[in-house]
Formats: structure tokens, C-alpha cells, sequence
């Protein structure tokens, strides 16, 4: 062993065992809904170096590194035998993702990776890249874990290398370690992404949450998130999909959306957490929002509160893919406390903290969009209106403190 591998080795150890001891703190939250952490809680980082480098001192006498990870991000999530489980994107530097198992105490730092990644079993038409798996305790027993599988376009001209076809892989497991892979689903759109597990049977079968597309990019003619039942797991068929939460024009989901993770079952409904997207000047710009459904009747809406919930924000804005916010897993404990994993711009992973009635209430209280510039400012204008009402009234505290932050009669 020689003196730049012992000091690369000293090094590398050192940094990795620092991030992965570092204690994560909230952030103040000035919305009140929820409150993100200072740390992400998954990186390329994070990942161990027994994945990346070849440690035999006589085969890597420089101590190389052999089979880089660029970055870990959109990971499933459960609460596991008083464990909290992430399903991780890991994407090494061959552009290739895989999933790989990290796991936690507290839910917002400490995640260690297992030491190998989910060998994850292969269909008869083997994927080229697997993504974006939604965990799901299901009621019938299973865990299952459905994702995205990207294939070649088999239909594109000649010389075209990156036209790609995307479906809803499924697999199942009992205990994360061995998995069951299952027919892909099918369903009477084009392609797929963000398709997800409902929890529970629904009339008796299993239910979806979809994302019909045109193209692999492009949602073209598909609506929005769609919904649809399938009478067996095991070789899973949609044969009719129906729209529950449809795209808007000028809205935070008008060029896309889908289902983030499994919906959260609360006393007032399905709480479900999504992602829109929509175009600007640098591109596509992804965010979440949240909305809900009915308890007996899942693709029923309820209530649909306007804008954004979660948008990326300072460096979460920078990555592979800039401006992005999505998420695919989120856990409720037993104090019914709420972690959403959300990774920004395709690059790390983040958690934000909130609780269940917290959601609701925001859920069920927050002002739909008037999907109008000139209904927006009535909206606003009423609720200024109340407040300053109220203020006549109020406690004396209250209202010297918002006083005095208004322009009043000094304009």
C-alpha cells in the first residue's frame, strides 16, 4: 500500500463518514405548512465507496475512481419496522439509474445506503434505464414498487439514438430484499409515466393513478392524471382510463402533471401529493401542489387549492435538469408527523417536514386558482378586506404589530 493510495484512502473515509454523521436542522418556515431541512438528506455522496472504487490497493494502487455515481435523487418511501425507507434513483456516470435502499432513524438525516443496490428482475423485453419507483404497502399484503421503464423506440428512423418509448414496470417484494417482477402494465395510451398504486382495493380491484402521453416527452393529447382499474395484479390491464385532475392553460400544470407519491388516507378524504409543470423562458419548470379526493370514491376531487405547495428554491433551482421540484415518496408515522421527499433539478434529495392536519387544513381551506388575472385580484382584494376588518377589532398587539408594517395614512 503506498502513500497516495493511504492518504486518497484517509481522505475519501474521512469526508463520507462527516456527511454521513451530520445532523440535519429545520429551516423557519414562513408559510406554516411546512418546513424544509438545511441538508439534503441523499447525494452522489452519500453513496459508498466500495460502489465507486476498486479498494484492492495492488489492482487500484491509486486508488481510482472506477464506476462513478453522479447523482441520487426521486425516491420511493415507507416507514418499515420503526425504519424510515428510501427506494433511491441512483444514476451512475454512464447515464444508466438503478435503485438502491437507504435507510434512517429519524427521517431527515443518518441515511445509510444497504451495501448493494436492488438487483431488480428483468421482463422479456429487457429495459434500457429503470426510474421514479412508487413504494406501496398495499392492502392485500405485498409492498409493491412501480416505476418507470424506458425503452428504445423500436418505430424510430434510422440514425435516430434517442427516440424512447416509456410503461409502468411492476414488481412486488415482502421484505425489500427479494423482489417479484411483474408484466409490465398496460392501458390504452400510447405511453406512461407516474403511475401509482392506490393503497386499497376499489370495487374490488386494483387501482391506478396514470399519466397517459402521446410521446415519451410530450403529453400531447393526454389530459392530466388519469385513473383506471385492473381485476389482477399479476398481469395487470387498464382497459379504461378517466381524467381526475386535468391540465389548465396558464396554470402551475399546464404542459404536464402526475401523481407524486400514494395518497395519504385522512378522516376528510384522499390527500394526494402531485407535481405540474409548465413552460417558461428556461424551459420546464416542475413544482408540487396537493389536492384531494374522496374517501369511498378516490377519483372524485374535492378540493383543489391554488398554485404551488413546494417550488424548488435557491441552490434546489441548479442541476442536471434545472428548476426542478418532484417527488415520489413521502412517509406518515405514527404521530402522524409527514415527511415528503422531494429532489431538486434531477440531481439530490431533500425532506419537508409537516404534519397530517396541517395538509388537510391547507388542502381544504386554501382558495382554488380563478384561473384569471382579474379574478385572482377580487380574490386577493376579499381577503384583504377581511383582514383589515378584522383588525378593527382585533387585540390590540395584533393589530399595532401588522400596523406598522402598512404604508396607511403615511402614503
Amino acid at each position: 500500500m503506498n502513500d497516495i493510495y493511504r492518504g486518497r484512502l484517509a481522505k475519501l473515509v474521512s469526508a463520507q463518514e462527516e456527511l454521513l454523521e451530520r445532523k440535519n436542522r429545520p429551516l423557519s418556515s414562513d408559510n406554516g405548512i411546512f418546513a424544509r431541512y438545511a441538508y439534503p438528506v441523499l447525494t452522489e455522496k452519500h453513496a459508498p465507496l466500495f460502489w465507486s472504487h476498486d479498494l484492492d490497493p495492488q489492482t487500484n494502487p491509486r486508488l481510482l475512481e472506477r464506476l462513478g455515481v453522479h447523482c441520487v435523487f426521486n425516491a420511493g418511501a415507507m416507514y418499515h419496522e420503526g425504519k424510515y425507507i428510501l427506494v433511491a434513483r441512483v444514476e451512475g456516470n454512464d447515464r444508466k439509474s438503478f435503485f438502491a435502499i437507504a435507510e434512517s432513524d429519524s427521517g431527515v438525516d443518518g441515511f445509510r445506503f444497504r451495501d448493494y443496490p436492488v438487483e431488480m428482475p428483468e421482463t422479456e423485453d429487457p429495459a434500457i434505464n429503470v426510474y421514479d419507483m412508487r413504494l406501496v404497502k398495499h392492502e392485500d399484503g405485498w409492498i409493491y414498487g412501480l416505476f418507470c421503464v424506458e425503452r428504445k423506440d423500436p418505430n424510430a428512423p434510422p440514425g435516430d439514438t434517442s427516440a424512447a418509448t416509456a410503461q409502468c414496470g411492476i414488481a412486488r417484494t415482502r421484505d425489500l430484499e427479494t423482489w417479484e417482477r411483474l408484466p409490465d402494465l398496460k392501458t390504452p395510451s400510447a405511453q406512461q409515466r407516474n403511475v401509482v398504486l392506490h393503497p386499497e382495493f376499489i370495487e374490488g380491484k386494483y387501482a391506478f393513478y396514470t399519466r397517459p402521453q402521446d410521446s415519451f416527452i410530450d403529453a400531447g393529447s393526454g389530459g392530466g392524471i388519469g385513473w383506471g382499474l385492473a381485476s389482477d395484479i399479476e398481469n395487470a390491464v387498464i382497459d379504461k382510463e378517466s381524467n381526475i385532475d386535468a391540465r389548465v392553460y396558464h396554470t402551475i400544470k399546464e404542459a404536464k402533471n402526475g401523481q407524486g407519491p400514494a395518497p395519504i388516507k385522512t378522516k376528510e378524504g384522499w390527500l394526494h401529493v402531485a407535481h405540474g409543470v409548465r413552460a417558461c423562458a428556461s424551459g420546464l419548470r416542475y413544482v408540487l401542489y396537493v389536492f384531494m379526493t374522496d374517501l369511498q370514491d378516490p377519483s372524485k376531487l374535492t378540493y383543489a387549492p391554488g398554485g404551488f405547495f413546494l417550488a424548488p428554491e435557491g441552490e434546489e433551482l441548479v442541476g442536471d435538469v434545472m428548476n426542478v421540484a418532484f417527488s415520489n415518496g413521502l412517509i406518515v408515522n405514527e404521530a402522524e408527523e409527514v415527511f415528503i421527499y422531494y429532489a431538486s433539478s434531477d440531481t439530490r434529495l431533500h425532506v419537508a417536514k409537516t404534519d397530517v392536519d396541517t395538509l388537510v387544513d391547507y388542502a381544504m381551506n386554501t382558495p382554488p386558482d380563478p384561473l384569471r388575472s382579474g379574478e385572482c385580484v377580487k380574490q386577493r382584494s376579499a381577503l384583504i378586506a377581511r383582514n383589515l376588518k378584522f383588525l378593527e377589532t382585533a387585540d390590540s398587539d395584533i393589530a399595532k404589530k401588522v400596523d406598522a408594517l402598512r404604508l396607511g395614512e403615511r402614503g
